[in-house]
């Protein structure tokens, strides 16, 4: 008996839309991870890249529980002395919305050629349009 192993180039990806607007932060980033990686279909294989594009509209209305908004925060060191630069998560909202969802997005990718590979298939958008009309995405609702 033979192992079936799917072929990548063979596999017609499909378009989502997710709307993120007074959806939970990470609640919605888990099931966009599963999108991406391909693990929602029947024939996900962890070493190839079996998942699907998704957009995400509304980045600026996505929300948090807690006291995150304003104990969370995000850095970036530029490897210099001194170079460390941190910014909360109400300012991040402010500044750039999309970058909120994408970072929680990334954390929770595989840390490898793969899941940077995967990422690549996300598009986030801060506000309800996108210029993706042409690949007739589907929406999909979660709870």
């Amino acid at each position: 008996m033979k192992t079936f192993i799917p072929k990548p180039d063979l596999l017609a990806r499909k378009w989502y839309v997710v709307d993120l607007e007074n959806k939970t932060l990470g609640r919605v980033a888990v099931k966009v991870v599963d999108i991406l990686r391909g693990k929602n279909k029947p024939v996900f294989t962890p070493h190839l890249d079996m998942g699907d594009f998704v957009i995400a509209v509304n980045a600026a209305k996505v929300k948090v529980t807690g006291n995150k908004r304003s104990n969370l925060y995000y850095s970036r060191y530029s490897g210099y002395p001194g170079g460390l630069t941190r910014i909360n998560f109400a300012d991040q909202m402010v500044k750039k919305p999309q970058t909120v969802f994408t970072h929680a997005v990334q954390r929770m990718m595989p840390k490898t050629r793969l899941g940077r590979k995967q990422l690549k298939k996300l598009l986030v958008y801060p506000g309800p349009t996108h210029p993706h009309k042409a690949q007739k995405p589907e929406t999909i609702n979660f709870r």
